[in-house]
């Protein structure tokens, strides 16, 4: 018998869990919203056992009406698309809420409060199967980021809150109103719909799908981000608490990503591959961009924060290759980032409390004798990032270039840059954290326990889907292929009757 999984209880555990903390004693309250989202990870563990990668469709979907005078529905699902992005969500939220529960003293109820509704939002999003419901939650997330940067942040925070925000509501408003516009229009004057099974069954015009398509496609950049949208990040990766950091740059990244997968691509064929090249030189110019800036950086954030960017870049262009094997990459790599990201802010958070508060890469060094478990971590973390063969980063970057090579071939060329570009920087970065001289006032302690517990785990996954990549491959091959074959088959064929037969 099937496992049976309720995503209602997913999606909406962590802020059932925060309104109850909120009665409850500090200490009790903040370990009821870690052990929530436990079980949110125990929930998406047996997703991951229990999903049939060969039975096609949704999963685990709850269908009821919300709106009906809107035609809005309150529609969940789960498939190869969004599997594992809902358990790297999971994966990561449960150390960051551990971090948080143990680091955070200041109004620590209420931060737990922002973080658990954080991942209802996420989560959310990531679920939604109807386009109402998934710009709810998109603009939901950024209520909880407000208030944690604002509220917890470290120097300049009200201008990082103000930026990130301004640039973010501009997105989402903009979505809101291609929205509207796309369930509206596809109508027709019939009934309205904004699910997505609905909308990609019916037809747009062209000219329609494109002024809709920058909507969405503005919104979706900033949320990355990808040049040029990407004015809020050095401000906000500065300012923003470790946790908090965490999850912002390897989950709420993707939410954009997977919305070209999701909405982008199925429902607008015509017009993703009416801008397949623009989006590929925006791709491949972030790629460039993150990666010179990234090797120019005095702080370990801002390196990591410029090569996000250079690695969203990847994805982007993975999903514009309009290429199976491309579009399949980007979805791994989706998650590769988020797995390796996280615990290399962590392993940041170390070194700059090892430092005195420092946050100069001349202000790190000489802990690699004196921290060995810390420099393993590090290490094997750098390879990922650097997408060393062995590592899940790898193929992710393999199937990306192979499947931009196929139709694109001077794109995919340009992009490999990228790749030498970052073994310079993360190199960097490791050989003066680990290997330079010890700083005078610098604590050359190895891991502690709560270190361990959040940056351990994460690790491990890393070397085991660099070992076993298949285990997302054979559950995301397809849902991915679905949702690109429409844009394809038009970018390849030049007219619009596959979009017409649809």
């Amino acid at each position: 018998m099937p496992f049976t999984i309720h995503l209602s209880i997913v999606v909406f555990l962590p802020l059932a869990a925060g309104l109850i903390a909120a009665f409850l004693p500090s200490r009790a309250g903040r370990w009821l919203v870690v052990a929530a989202s436990a079980g949110v990870l125990a929930y998406a563990i047996a997703m991951l056992v229990d999903f049939d990668p060969n039975a096609g469709g949704l999963r685990y979907v709850t269908d009821d009406n919300w709106i009906s005078e809107l035609g809005i529905r309150y529609q969940l699902g789960v498939d190869g698309l969004n599997l594992f992005l809902i358990a790297l969500t999971a994966l990561l939220w449960a150390p960051c809420m551990l971090w948080a529960a143990l680091r955070t003293e200041e109004r620590s109820k209420l931060f737990m409060f922002h973080m658990a509704l954080g991942e209802t939002a996420v989560l959310g999003a990531f679920c939604a199967q109807d386009l109402a419901l998934f710009v709810v939650f998109f603009d939901l997330m950024l209520v909880p980021f407000y208030f944690l940067i604002g509220g917890w942040g470290a120097g300049d925070r009200v201008r990082a809150t103000t930026r990130f925000v301004i640039y973010t509501l501009v997105g989402s408003l903009l979505m809101l109103a291609g929205a509207i516009a796309l369930g509206v229009i596809a109508a027709d004057g019939g009934d309205l719909s904004f699910s997505f099974a609905v909308l990609e069954d019916r037809i747009v015009g062209e000219g329609t799908q494109k002024w809709i398509f920058l909507m969405f496609a503005v919104a979706f950049l900033v949320k990355a981000p990808l040049f040029p949208f990407h004015g809020w990040v050095v401000d906000t990766y500065r300012a923003t608490p470790t946790p908090v950091l965490v999850v912002l740059s390897a989950v709420l990244a993707k939410v954009g990503v997977y919305g070209f997968l999701r909405i982008v691509l199925p429902i607008l064929p015509d017009a993703s591959a009416y801008f397949q090249e623009l989006m590929l030189v925006l791709a491949v110019f972030s790629i460039l961009y993150g990666s010179v800036l990234a090797f120019s950086q005095d702080e370990a954030r801002l390196v990591v924060a410029y090569s996000s960017i250079a690695q969203l870049g990847f994805i982007v262009l993975g999903i514009f290759s309009l290429d199976d094997k491309g579009v399949q990459g980007a979805l791994m790599q989706m998650v590769n980032h988020g797995l390796v990201v996280a615990p290399l802010f962590f392993i940041i958070a170390v070194l700059t409390a090892r430092a005195g508060g420092a946050i100069a890469l001349d202000r790190m060094g000489g802990m690699a004798l004196r921290a060995p478990v810390l420099a393993a971590l590090f290490l094997i973390v750098t390879l990922a990032t650097l997408a060393m063969p062995g590592s899940p980063n790898f193929v992710g970057e393999i199937l990306i270039l192979f499947g931009t090579f196929e139709d694109k071939l001077v794109y995919g060329l340009v992009a490999s840059t990228g790749v030498v570009l970052a073994a310079v920087y993360m190199i960097r970065v490791f050989q003066r954290s680990m290997h330079n001289r010890l700083v005078p006032g610098e604590e050359p302690a190895d891991l502690g326990g709560l270190e361990l517990a959040v940056i351990v785990p994460v690790t491990l996954v890393v070397v085991a889907l660099g070992v076993y990549p298949q285990l997302v491959l054979d559950r995301t091959e397809e849902a991915s292929t679905a949702k690109v074959a429409p844009a394809a088959q038009i970018a390849d064929g030049g007219d619009r009757s596959v979009a017409e037969a649809r």
